[in-house]
């Protein structure tokens, strides 16, 4: 009987669809949809809705930087690979020339989200339990300091931030490194603010607020207005406190010259979110819109450095839409010294608990500040739930350095990839995989023309090579 009621009732459906014009047809909604996009369509209701920007969490959906065209190159014979009972090295120094340099166990730490910001106390907790059981570092995000995640962190990097909730001695010398936060992926350097009233009384207290206060985050860190008086900054926070004091900005076209200026203050690490960084909920333009992919980011960084002669010296870390351990460790043969990974250590955390919220509430309620289940989140669960998501991925690291031929994560560099993509060979300096290394200037000089018609037409100046 249900089987002829639901049959009869959809071929009605179809015949109306089928016979109703478009304008009276429910099937208008596909072509509309398939026109704006789903995701548009439902962020125009709601700006229609509310009258204000639309605080998309996670970040951008939007996938920049094209890692599925990066391979890895295993050896077999010319070098042979790594014997399989040689360990890997998977330990990185951050901020090497420092007088305290921090160094983790593994080459995976976890992003700045703050508490109150973004993240519930039960959250936050659990994500440095988690760093901690793996030897690695989390980050406190643009907050003030919370003492329960101090505590449960034995390797713990504040954000010396725009709001000004760490920037006090008492709180900063807490830190394992400093990270000078002026911008990130997901929203550059505008400002944000939370209202009073989605503050909430242990809010209130780490970030230091009085009742019926905002927080707000500024576009510009306080008193640094010029950048002379960040370069005093960042020496000045050296010599109080020993640990690496380093600069976080989002990814730009602009990135050589931000980078001149954090070569000149002498910091010991830079952390660079490209475009598909995540945040707790900000403006959809910002985030499909603002900012660098994260490859590229990388790879210009890197380029940089080297230039300069500070590779070794300055520590880069990369961060923004870093979700595969081949996308990580891709990030890390581009340049990077080590990677933060946000939105997956989130999925990894509540991975065994989001049957808990479904299907009438996200799974994010359980660890965002404002979410309706926060204070069901199993914490040590959750710690062990993503302790283990580590050392996976991790493992898989370690497993493609056995097939490349290395014994330490540090020796993979470019010269272990190759890509399909010819645009991306020329910009990043990676060979072009169907092409044979001792013929790679000789394709670009033929296909010239083919890749880059309008540079060889009007005469302009060519892309540099491969080599």
């Amino acid at each position: 009987m249900i089987r002829s009621a639901v049959n009869e009732t959809v071929d009605k459906a179809l015949e109306r669809m089928i016979r109703d014009q478009y304008t009276e047809n429910l099937f208008e909604m596909i072509p509309s949809a398939n026109k704006v996009g789903v995701v548009n369509l439902m962020e125009i209701a709601m700006r229609a809705k509310t009258g204000t920007p639309v605080p998309r969490p996670l970040g951008s959906p939007i996938h920049f930087s094209p890692w599925s065209k990066l391979l890895f190159n295993p050896v077999h014979l010319f070098r042979f690979p790594t014997p399989e009972q040689v360990g890997i090295d998977t330990s990185v120094t951050i901020g090497p020339r420092a007088r305290k340099p921090l160094t983790i166990s593994i080459p995976v730490m976890i992003a700045a989200m703050s508490f109150g910001g973004a993240l519930s106390k039960n959250a936050k907790i659990a994500l440095a339990k988690a760093a901690s059981a793996v030897g690695t570092a989390t980050n406190s995000g643009e907050a003030g300091l919370l003492k329960e995640e101090r505590e449960a962190a034995r390797l713990f990097i504040g954000q010396y931030n725009r709001g000004g909730w760490m920037n006090t001695p008492d709180k900063y010398r807490q830190l394992d490194a400093i990270e000078i936060q002026l911008g990130q992926g997901a929203q550059g350097s505008s400002p944000q603010r939370t209202a009073a009233k989605n503050i909430g009384e242990d809010y209130r207290e780490v970030f230091e607020l009085r009742p019926g206060e905002d927080s707000v985050i500024h576009s510009r860190l306080p008193d640094v207005e010029t950048k002379e008086q960040f370069i005093r900054l960042v020496r000045r926070l050296k010599d109080e406190t020993g640990v690496p004091v380093g600069l976080k900005i989002a990814a730009t076209h602009h990135l050589e010259k931000e980078l001149q200026v954090a070569a000149e203050a002498e910091v010991d690490f830079v952390t660079l979110d490209g475009a598909e960084g995540g945040t707790h909920g900000g403006a959809p333009t910002l985030q499909d819109d603002v900012g660098l992919p994260t490859l590229f980011a990388i790879t210009r960084a890197a380029r940089f450095f080297s230039a300069k002669r500070l590779t070794g010296d300055v520590s880069l870390i990369a961060a923004g839409g870093l979700v595969t351990p081949g996308q990580m460790l891709k990030a890390l043969a581009l340049g990077a010294d080590a990677v933060y990974i946000g939105t997956a250590a989130i999925m990894a955390l509540i991975s065994d608990q989001m049957s808990e919220t479904m299907p009438f509430e996200p799974p994010t309620s359980l660890v965002v500040y404002t979410g309706k289940m926060t204070d069901q989140l199993d914490v040590e669960q959750s710690a062990r739930n993503l302790a283990r998501y580590l050392n996976a991925i991790v493992s898989e690291m370690e497993l493609t350095a056995y097939s490349l031929g290395k014994t330490s994560l540090k020796d993979v560099s470019k010269s272990d990839l190759c890509t399909l993509d010819p645009f991306i060979a020329k910009a990043t300096g990676i060979e072009l995989g169907y092409v044979a290394p001792e013929h790679q200037d000789r394709f670009f000089q033929e296909t010239e023309p083919l890749f880059f018609p309008d540079q060889t037409e009007t005469g302009r100046e060519q892309p540099e090579s491969v080599h």
